[in-house]
């Protein structure tokens, strides 16, 4: 007799039924092994001791018998389980064992999983941005996650086509971000052709996609250059009533001038005291190069009082959400968005260009030494890459000489009848 919702449910472990009565009462008999009670067309429930009830067909292909696991009872109901058997008929009635059709569909499945955008790209930032700055890799990570894996990250890569990618581009463009946009396709298009490289994909759709997107307008970081504006601004820093560890970020940047990732993830093991010098390693410049930062006497009285709070952690500014991460990279923009500095007046990276163009153009120091300082990619005569040590003395009485220079700033805007000194007679 066939089965319905009701039996169903009034099906207990451990009592088999086996029969209906004249009066309609059904007989049972106790067993503590699983039993099976039939529908139609060779569909059953089989129940467990532990009360779960599993549908199966038994069929018969090739003079064998076999069955099918079509599903777990509520999850799959009754009319799911028998159009799932109708199916699998149909499918005997082909030559096709249903069995095997279903192993060779997870199968595929499963395939396509282990070779979706995500895993793959997952795979190609650990294999080839292993040796990247800690910051590059949180960036193209961060981008990644927040831009590509949400519309084709559980695709098959090798399924992917150039409206797909272009879907996933537009949705960053349409937030203003065109630069963004262009960087996502760049990193799409090294992950697709590590895919070609290791043999999941024929080829890189990314390169359909030339002209697509919109074009990046040529700007400028924005950067405070005028001398008197910058002793404003250092005066607006000293004034500044955030968090102490913000405080510190936002006065180490113009006398440090180093990238804001490099400020942000700066630690105290990086920090030689006896030398009085902050030593980055080649893994956290993007130059791939160990760098020196000369530590100036109003750098080391920052460090020391910021020491004082944050000793004890990893990092000299740890994010507020906790110790074991760095400075969130908004920390310094906001701070100077507090001080009232639009984003068109100054970013955290407009420091580097404050000091270049001071350093350069009003106190005179020479370019080779401001560029080493900046760790730009800066070649002798010969063609060979700086060391780290190279002009340190220079660059440690140039890093001094331009604190100091901050300061009579500062005190020129505190006090606009005092004029700052003449710091080029000094160099």
């Amino acid at each position: 007799m066939a089965l319905t919702d009701t039996k169903i449910k009034n099906l207990k472990p451990g009592l088999k039924p086996l029969g209906n009565h004249q009066d309609g009462k059904t007989t049972h008999q106790q067993t503590d092994k699983p039993y099976r009670v039939s529908d139609e067309k060779g569909l059953y429930i089989e129940v467990y001791p532990n009360g779960s009830k599993y549908w199966r067909l038994k069929y018969r292909t090739h003079g064998k018998e076999k069955r099918l696991a079509i599903g777990v009872y509520p999850d799959v109901t009754l009319a799911q389980a028998r159009e799932s058997r109708d199916i699998a008929r149909r499918q005997l009635a082909q030559g096709i064992d249903p069995s095997e059709y279903k192993q060779a569909t997870k199968a595929a499945r499963q395939e396509a999983a282990d070779n979706s955008f995500e895993v793959i790209a997952l795979e190609w930032f650990n294999r080839k941005l292993a040796d990247k700055s800690e910051n590059h890799r949180d960036r193209t990570l961060r981008a990644l996650k927040k831009d590509l894996f949400p519309v084709i990250g559980k695709r098959p890569i090798e399924s992917i086509t150039p409206p797909e990618l272009l879907k996933a581009l537009r949705k960053i463009e349409a937030r203003g971000a065109i630069e963004t946009a262009h960087r996502a396709k760049q990193t799409a298009g090294q992950i697709f052709r590590y895919a070609v490289a290791t043999g999941r994909a024929e080829r890189d759709p990314s390169g359909d996609l030339k002209g697509a997107l919109a074009t990046p307008g040529k700007t400028h970081l924005a950067a405070i250059t005028d001398p008197k504006e910058v002793g404003k601004l250092m005066l607006a820093i000293e004034g500044f009533t955030g968090t102490p560890t913000v405080k510190a970020a936002l006065q180490l940047s113009p006398l440090l001038f180093c990238r804001p990732g490099e400020l942000r993830h700066m630690e105290w093991a990086e920090i030689n005291w006896e030398d009085k010098q902050w030593e980055l390693p080649a893994t956290k410049m993007k130059m791939k190069q160990p760098h020196i930062v000369p530590l100036s006497k109003q750098a080391l009285t920052i460090l020391e009082e910021i020491h004082r709070l944050n000793g004890s952690r990893r990092y000299v500014f740890p994010s507020a959400r906790g110790a074991s991460r760095p400075l969130s990279e908004n920390g310094v923009r906001t701070a100077l968005r507090t001080l009232g500095y639009t984003n068109e007046q100054m970013t955290p990276h407009g420091f580097r260009a404050m000091a270049r163009t001071i350093l350069d153009e009003v106190l005179g120091f020479r370019v080779e030494w401001i560029e080493h300082q900046l760790a730009h990619a800066v070649k002798d005569a010969n063609g060979r890459a700086y060391n780290r040590t190279t002009h340190l003395k220079q660059r440690r009485d140039m890093m001094q000489q331009w604190a100091d220079y901050l300061d009579s700033l500062k005190l020129e805007a505190s006090t606009p009848n005092v004029v700052a000194g003449n710091f080029r007679d000094r160099i």
